[in-house]
């Protein structure tokens, strides 16, 4: 049986719209989006995102990539982005990916990921079924969530739900 989504047991809230011309819901991720390091060849690329619908109320987003099949017991972060303004409603491709953040608007936080760097960080799983990647964006009520980029992503999940208008994913997958 495959392990839970992130959000099947997180408070329910309206749906955003997320879209991308990198990787599309239930379909493979590109050489593009996968880790570059690990025995992986791929380019290490964060997708490019894209979103609309965020209630009235909403002051700013977080953008996070979770894969829930990694055989730790907790799951992988691959990205957690945090402080981006409410005007922003799309991230060029690469706006995540090291060390030029391409896109990335000003104050928008990286959080380190469980890479154990503050950037994206690609699909990366051991040989077996492919892993499902969630690409998630989060309207949040706040304009910064009052953390800073050396907390663990559990802390910034923590502080990102606890302040979730709405929300709307992406699930991709790869593997080896």
């Amino acid at each position: 049986m495959p392990a839970p989504l992130p959000h099947e047991y997180l408070p329910p809230v309206p749906e955003l719209t997320v879209e991308s011309d990198d990787i599309q819901h239930g379909q493979t991720l590109a050489d593009l989006h996968v880790f570059n390091d690990w025995g992986m060849t791929g380019q290490n690329q964060s997708p490019g995102l894209r979103w609309s619908g965020a209630p009235e109320g909403t002051r700013g987003y977080a953008v996070t990539c979770y894969d829930p099949d990694a055989p730790t017991g907790s799951g992988f972060w691959h990205w957690v982005l945090f402080d981006l303004p409410a005007s922003v409603t799309e991230l060029p491709t690469g706006a995540g990916t090291a060390p030029d953040f391409k896109g990335l608007p000003d104050g928008a936080v990286h959080a380190r990921n469980d890479y154990g760097s503050k950037a994206y960080g690609g699909a990366a799983p051991p040989p077996g079924d492919p892993h499902r990647y969630v690409f998630t964006v989060h309207a949040l009520g706040v304009d910064k969530l009052g953390i800073d980029s050396d907390v663990s992503p559990a802390v910034a999940g923590f502080n990102i739900t606890a302040n979730t208008l709405a929300r709307g994913h992406i699930v991709a997958q790869f593997g080896i």
